[in-house]
């Protein structure tokens, strides 16, 4: 497994694909995946169909499987609990192997990118660059050497800042992201001036003032 593959907690309200495969008990197989006369329909694969057919874990934590009835999976990583609902369902069916893959998590960018917003993600993995692309990339005001990501643990939030021009970002533990992450990309000190491009006129403006002040007065200033 690559070591940077997100591990995962499993919360209440995340949906998981489970599919029930290599089994001898045919008819089993297909009542546990809910299919009509052993087949699958043909929209399953899409995002919205693996969602729809999905299991949600409840408030209490935990999956309702046939056969097996409730397994509690809540702070278990995937791994943890596709074992877990094996060893059930091993009591019901022969030679079976369960597939079970999170379908969609959220994630929230705000601040300094073209489309901010919350966004729900049908893969397992995503890094910082490819969810900064998917919210349009940043404006032309982002702050890209202090991008925050807010993340939730066992023990609160905690706020991470990254510097996204820095080369060994890619050996970041926060290089990919984990379910329900903030990122927050700040503005420069230029936007909080009110300025929207650089202020060539008005520095120009200004410049020629001061010269017009400074003829005026020295030529106030000088004795008949």
């Amino acid at each position: 497994m690559n070591d940077r593959t997100v591990n995962y907690k499993l919360q209440p309200g995340d949906n998981l694909y489970i599919r029930a495969i290599n089994t001898i008990d045919n008819q089993s197989a297909s009542s546990f995946n809910g299919d009509n006369n052993g087949t699958r329909s043909t929209n399953s694969f899409s995002e919205s169909g693996i969602y729809l057919t999905s299991y949600t874990i409840d408030e209490e934590g935990c999956i309702e499987l046939p056969l097996a009835g409730k397994i509690e999976v809540k702070n278990l990583t995937l791994e943890q609990a596709k074992d877990k609902m094996q060893n059930a369902i091993d009591h019901y069916m022969n030679q079976t192997m369960l597939v079970v893959k999170l379908t969609n998590f959220n994630l929230t960018l705000l601040g300094e990118v073209n489309k901010p917003g919350m966004y729900k993600i049908y893969q397992s993995q995503i890094n910082l660059f490819e969810a900064i692309s998917m919210a349009g990339n940043m404006t032309n005001f982002a702050k890209r050497d202090e991008v925050k990501i807010i993340r939730q643990t066992d023990d609160g939030s905690e706020i991470i800042t990254v510097d996204m021009g820095r080369a060994d970002i890619l050996e970041s533990p926060y290089y990919y992201l984990k379910p329900n992450d903030i990122i927050i990309v700040d503005p420069l000190k230029i936007k909080q001036w009110g300025f929207t491009t650089f202020p060539y006129s008005t520095i120009i403006s200004i410049t020629t003032l001061g010269i017009t002040l400074f003829t005026l007065f020295k030529n106030i200033s000088k004795p008949n």
